[in-house]
């Protein structure tokens, strides 16, 4: 008999990575639209958790309105001999991956960032019910982390009980995250790796060390070293950090070589600690993304819960979308909150130095781990709206981002016979050749800005 026959739809690896676009779903649950959503895991004495029961407060699956967007919650208790607080980030991380498994189920996201629909396709086949969606866990949970002994799983609609919940599940996660604030890198001999979202971005793998979260902000240094203990082949692993190759960069040995082997090649060399070069991969679970703004020369920062425009016009989705998918694009840098509190944070572009815009309600997050002085010229959407307003606020701030445009600066020549001048241009390029018409401009490793340009014509050799 197959463990999941009495459900509805099937249940299986095949169905990760499954999108659901808005025409072909039954209802949303949480997401951007909900300010508050969560999934919570909390180890339990034994005689505290009623094995595989399954409670939904609220309206269930069946009774929420046909494409419509509720706010969602998901509480899941543990027992067992062997689990202990520690186990609780990872195991919660798991959610993601087993839901995943569920035919007509997209999960993404963690902690409190939520987003799950439900297909019109697999609601219609009977899976109108949330006793299905726990039915699965629960079996899911038992049979692949043998020290989960006993779990009860809770699904709460009621959006004044999704409230409660949240603010006490805020409160855990911060607690979470303090215990490993204050540890080193260069203190460890071992970093953790995870593979949870290779599902939806097959050459991505997230490098967990102390000073730098996993990019979703639910896996510590800490939760890594706990799964990787009890569950050895699971997705989360250890990683021999091997030599450093660079400290300011953060590029070591045993990374390289752990991600070519998980990656099957695609990515064999990764900095942790910039936005350039070889940047840390990004899947599309991450928190925020920092993201350059070449005509400044620095970054902006954009969480998932930011639901305007950035800066530069573009909202968070685009953004993310950018940098996504297990790609190592420069310049757009998947990150968690939790880096940002991190002295490695974006360390080999400049760190704070570097940073010049953001949502105030991400500044008000990390506030506390910011230089005093990048308080006061880090720009937020309250202050500015566009670029050319960001350039003037950070001329008015005095910011470290002028002084790198006024090194930058190139002095030109006048333009003499045959030659053409573009005054007041910017551009940042790593590689580039433009010819037409009889002119070539070659580019190489660059980031220009210039107050006046010659262009001069290529006369062919006789």
């Amino acid at each position: 008999m197959s463990m999941f026959e009495d459900i509805p739809v099937d249940v299986g690896v095949i169905y990760e990575g499954e999108r659901i676009r808005r025409n072909n779903m039954q209802v949303e649950l949480g997401g951007p639209k909900q300010p508050a959503k969560f999934e919570l895991v909390r180890a339990k004495k034994m005689d505290e958790v009623e094995d595989e029961k399954v409670t939904v407060i609220g309206p269930d699956l069946k009774d929420l309105p046909e494409g419509g967007n509720v706010p969602f919650g998901i509480y899941i208790e543990v027992a067992g001999k062997d689990i202990e607080e520690d186990l609780e980030g990872v195991t919660e991380r798991r959610i993601h991956e087993y839901l995943n498994f569920i035919e007509g189920i997209m999960h993404l996201n963690q902690r409190y960032d939520i987003w799950i629909r439900v297909s019109k396709k697999s609601f219609q086949k009977g899976l109108n019910s949330f006793t299905y969606l726990g039915k699965v866990l629960a079996r899911l949970y038992k049979s692949e982390l043998p020290f989960i002994e006993k779990i009860q799983i809770t699904f709460i609609t009621d959006p004044a009980k999704v409230k409660e919940m949240y603010d006490q599940a805020a409160e855990i996660y911060e607690a979470r995250d303090a215990k490993a604030r204050g540890m080193k890198d260069e203190e460890v001999d071992t970093f953790y790796g995870c593979t949870l979202c290779q599902s939806f971005a097959p050459t991505h793998m997230c490098v967990i060390t102390p000073q730098r979260y996993s990019n979703c902000g639910s896996i510590s240094w800490f939760d890594g070293r706990a799964s990787a203990q009890v569950d050895p082949k699971g997705p989360v692993f250890a990683i021999n950090k091997g030599d450093l190759l660079d400290a300011e960069k953060g590029e070591f040995s045993g990374i390289n070589e752990t991600i070519k082997q998980k990656t099957l090649g695609s990515v064999d060399r990764v900095w942790m600690y910039t936005g350039f070069g070889y940047p840390h991969t990004s899947c599309g679970c991450f928190e925020a993304m920092a993201f350059y703004i070449p005509e400044v020369e620095g970054y902006g920062i954009v969480d998932r819960g930011f639901n305007g425009v950035t800066v530069n016009g573009l909202p968070f989705s685009t953004l993310a979308d950018s940098g996504a998918g297990g790609r190592q694009v420069d310049g757009f840098h998947g990150i968690a909150i939790e880096y940002m509190r991190s002295p490695k944070f974006l360390q080999a572009d400049g760190g704070w130095d570097r940073v010049v815009w953001m949502p105030q309600s991400v500044k008000d997050r990390v506030k506390e781990f910011m230089p005093k002085e990048a308080i006061a010229n880090v720009a937020t959407e309250n202050d500015v709206k566009t670029v050319d307003e960001l350039t003037t606020f950070l001329k008015e701030k005095s910011h470290p981002v002028v002084q790198r445009w006024k090194e930058a600066t190139v002095e030109a020549a006048p333009a003499t016979e045959g030659e053409e001048a573009l005054d007041g241009i910017a551009f940042p390029v790593s590689t580039a050749t433009v010819a037409a018409g009889g002119f070539k401009i070659i580019f190489i490793n660059a980031k220009i800005h210039a107050e006046k340009v010659i262009i001069k014509r290529d006369k062919p050799k006789r």
